[in-house]
Order: structure tokens, then C-alpha cells, then sequence
């Protein structure tokens, strides 16, 4: 889709072309039916096939569009419908990615903050000049500045306090002694009226306020400064990053301005006065946002008109450049600066400038050069980054690797360890035993101890006792009655 958009041959319409297209004979001519004559063009250039677009075609590809459903099999118009919307998605999703105006909508956008920006501090600097001018009315005519007079307001505070002391830090906001010299002379006879803490603080909060808002408003033109000097370098150098900026938003972007023609690009922001004169046949604008530039307020009355026609011109040359140039650089746009110089001279001295084929091929040998060193840096970028990548890839395979080797020599360290622990174990269970077995040697060694003593006996027991006979004889007479 976003091939056929930008009016390239995709590979799968062109499969589809040279699978399903019949060949033109000598009999019938075949001709291809194309809604985009862009995309007609590039088929018929890049596939050889005689392509057709509008009259009849429109008409056709209508009703394929409608019955589309039931032209193909197996294809009912809800599904049509679902795929038609997610196609949509898609396509709207890949054209806010691949944003073919480079970034010229965050131009856009911090150009109309910065005008606003404006109109508020100037507002709100107001509003603190009357509020503090009740209690120090004489600063307003030392201090014409908005933002050194909310600095001096939060400063001071109760002009009654502000000593010789407080002398160093007047003048490092005012930057000129005498100037805070007066300040200080002008609040010990000041005519103000007397203010309360909580209305000093007030005050105070307010100030500072104003001050921060001040201090945004510069970093946000540095910021405006660079990304013109990304997106729109040569328009940047040529009018300003401020008017640059305001013509590319006004056109909406970088491409719509760079499609309009010079003398639209002259007019841009004056299309009230424009469409007034065409009602009442009066005289048309000159100039439009372009007057902001430094060319036409240089010039003289009567050349003032002659000057933002030039002027617009090389704009537009300009805008052309950075918007379709691959690696857009600042050369032509410092030309084309030098060529409204040479003009503006040439209409108060009457110098003749020199011709625009010359200066052009200047520009264009001095581009060839920058671009080709920006390519060099570009490639040693991509080179450093591949190397990067290379090492760090490299880095976690040997870490990998490192990670294998350790597993089986953790898990031979483990079994050894489990062995060690079974074997403690056994040589554990073993002392037990053997201790058990040494108990019950010394329990059974005490308990014949025991029997071994001999008793000792009277006289008359042994005498009826008779002489003594061993165990087994005993046993033996006890055994033969029985047999007999």
C-alpha cells in the first residue's frame, strides 16, 4: 500500500501483472485500467504494458469496488469491510511513522508556543508593573524591560529595606552602575505607597513567575534554533529560524511549502488584505510574514516591494532544497543569503550582483563537498556502531560459553560434595555402631565380672555339698536317668 501510495511497481503487483495479464496481439490490444496515473505511469515504464487511467476506468473500478464481495469467491461484504478498516489502520499507522516532512511538525508546534509565550510574558509583565508600581512607581521609567524589571521587583521587595548593601546585586541585573545608582536613590525618595508582607510576597510569587516563563521562552528559540538547523538549514541561514519557522507552519509543512509558488510564498499571512483589495479592486499586499526579515526593513520605501519578491524567490529555492535533498546542508541557503545582499546593493548603488547560473554552480560543488564529508562521518558512525554490536555479541557468547563450561564442573563439584557427604555420613554411622558394639563388649564383660566372683561359704554347706563338679558332669548325670 505504501508503495502504490508513493507510485512504485511493488514485486507482488508486478507477479500478479505478468501471472494474470494476457499478452496484446495483432488481433486485440490489451490495456490496463488504472485509477492513479502515477502508478499507471511506473507500470507502464518498469513492465511495458499499456496502462489507462480516468473516463471510463473510474467508472469500471467503481463497480468493481462495490460488487468486490461478490466478485470473489468466498468473500462476503462484512469481511470486505473489516479489511478495508484494518488496511486503513495499518496504512494510517505507517504514514505517522514514516513521516515524510522529516519534523517540521515539532517546528510547527514550538513556533505558535513561542508566539504565545510572547503575548502571555508581555501580559503578565504588565500585570506586575502595576501591581509593584503602587509601592516603588518610579522603577517603571529606570527600568523600561519587562523581564530585568519582574527580576528587580522580586529583588527589592520593600523598597524601604534596599540598603548600600544591596547595590552589587542591582547591578548585576541591570549590568550598569549608574542605573542602579538611581534605583537606589529613587527608593529612599519614592512617592509609593507603603505595601503589607503578605502583598510583598504575593508580589514576589508572581515575579518570579514571570521570570521562569522568561527563561523557558529562551531555551525553547535555542531549541527552535537547532531543529531548524536539522530540518530547514538553507531557509534557516537565508530568512531566520524564527520567520523560517513561521512560514513552515503556516504552510502547514516543509513539502506544502515547498510546493507553493513564489508568489504565494510572498503573500504568505496577508491573505486578509489580499482578499480585501480583490473585493474592494484595490491594491494587493507586497508582503506577507516575510516582512519580519531584515531585507525588507533595510530597504528603501520605494524598493520595499521589488525586495520581498526577490526575496520570496530565493525562499522558495530554498525550501525546495532542504525538503527534497537526501543530507540537507547550509551552503545554498548562505548563496542565496549573499545573492539578496548583492541585490539590495545593487538597487541603493546600482553595483550589478553577479548571475544566479554562476553562484548556483558554487553552491553546488561547495554541497557536493559537505555532503560527501558528512557521508565519511556517517560511515565511520555506522562502522564504530557495527563493531559495538560485534563486540557486545561476542562478549555474551563468551559468556555463554564460560556459563556451559562452568555447569558440568559445578555439577562434578556437587556429586563430589554429595560423595564427601555420604561417606561422613557412613563413617558417622559406623563410629555408632562400633560405639554400641564397644557399650554392649563392656555391659556383657561387667555382667561376667559379676558372675566370676566366687562366694564364699560355710563349712557346713560344703561339707554336704561334697567335692565339686564341673557344669557339664552335672548336666551329663542330669541327662542319662532319662535315657535309661
Amino acid at each position: 500500500m505504501n508503495a502504490i501510495s508513493e507510485g512504485i511497481v511493488h514485486e507482488d503487483m508486478r507477479l500478479l501483472l505478468e501471472t494474470n495479464m494476457p499478452a496484446s496481439s495483432k488481433k486485440r490490444k490489451v490495456i490496463l485500467g488504472v485509477a492513479d496515473p502515477k502508478i499507471g505511469a511506473a507500470i507502464q515504464e518498469e513492465i511495458g504494458i499499456q496502462c489507462q487511467t480516468g473516463g471510463v476506468v473510474a467508472e469500471i473500478l467503481r463497480g468493481v469496488r462495490l460488487h468486490f464481495h461478490s466478485l470473489v469467491q468466498g468473500l462476503t461484504a462484512l469481511s470486505a469491510a473489516k479489511a478495508q478498516l484494518g488496511l486503513g489502520h495499518s496504512y494510517s499507522r505507517a504514514k505517522v511513522k514514516f513521516n515524510v516532512n522529516r519534523a517540521d511538525n515539532m517546528i510547527i508546534q514550538s513556533i505558535s508556543l513561542l508566539d504565545q509565550l510572547d503575548k502571555d510574558i508581555n501580559t503578565f509583565s504588565m500585570r506586575v508593573r502595576e501591581w509593584y508600581g503602587y509601592h516603588f512607581p518610579e522603577l517603571i521609567k529606570i527600568v523600561a524591560e519587562n523581564y530585568m524589571y519582574c527580576r528587580l521587583a522580586k529583588l527589592i521587595g520593600n523598597r524601604k529595606e534596599l540598603t548600600e548593601e544591596s547595590l552589587e546585586p542591582l547591578e548585576e541585573i541591570v549590568m550598569d552602575s549608574a542605573k542602579a545608582q538611581a534605583i537606589l536613590d529613587a527608593a529612599r525618595s519614592s512617592m509609593g505607597m507603603d505595601i503589607s508582607p503578605i502583598d510583598l510576597i504575593n508580589i514576589e510569587s508572581f515575579s518570579s513567575r514571570v521570570v521562569s516563563l522568561a527563561e523557558y521562552r529562551a531555551t525553547l528559540q535555542d531549541y527552535l534554533r537547532s531543529k531548524m538547523s536539522q530540518v530547514a538549514p538553507n531557509l534557516a541561514v537565508l530568512i531566520g529560524e524564527v520567520v523560517g519557522a513561521r512560514l513552515i507552519s503556516h504552510a502547514g509543512s516543509l513539502t506544502n511549502l515547498a510546493k507553493y509558488p513564489a508568489s504565494t510564498v510572498q503573500i504568505l499571512g496577508a491573505e486578509k488584505a489580499l482578499f480585501r483589495a480583490l473585493k474592494t479592486r484595490g491594491n494587493t499586499p507586497k508582503y506577507g510574514l516575510i516582512f519580519h526579515s531584515t531585507f525588507i526593513g533595510r530597504a528603501a520605501a520605494k524598493n520595499k516591494g521589488r525586495i520581498s519578491r526577490y526575496l520570496a524567490n530565493k525562499c522558495t529555492i530554498a525550501s525546495r532544497i532542504d525538503c527534497f535533498s537526501e543530507i540537507p546542508t547550509s551552503v545554498f541557503g548562505g548563496k542565496l543569503r549573499d545573492q539578496v545582499e548583492e541585490r539590495l546593493a545593487f538597487y541603493e548603488t546600482g553595483e550589478a550582483p553577479r548571475k544566479n547560473s554562476d553562484v548556483m554552480k558554487e553552491a553546488a560543488t561547495e554541497a557536493a563537498e559537505v555532503t560527501a564529508k558528512l557521508k565519511r562521518k556517517m560511515e565511520k558512525k555506522e562502522k564504530r556502531k557495527k563493531k559495538r554490536e560485534k563486540r557486545m555479541l561476542e562478549a555474551l557468547a563468551a559468556g555463554e560459553e564460560e556459563g556451559e563450561k562452568e555447569e558440568p564442573a559445578a555439577k562434578r563439584a556437587k556429586t563430589e560434595s554429595e560423595e564427601n557427604e555420604d561417606a561422613e555420613v557412613e563413617a558417622k554411622k559406623g563410629k555408632k555402631k562400633k560405639k554400641m558394639t564397644e557399650d554392649k563388649q563392656a555391659v556383657n564383660s561387667s555382667s561376667n565380672s559379676l558372675q566370676e566372683i566366687p562366694v564364699q561359704k560355710t563349712k557346713q554347706q560344703l561339707v554336704a555339698e561334697g567335692p565339686e563338679t564341673p557344669v557339664s558332669d552335672k548336666r551329663k548325670k542330669k541327662k542319662k536317668p532319662k535315657s535309661d
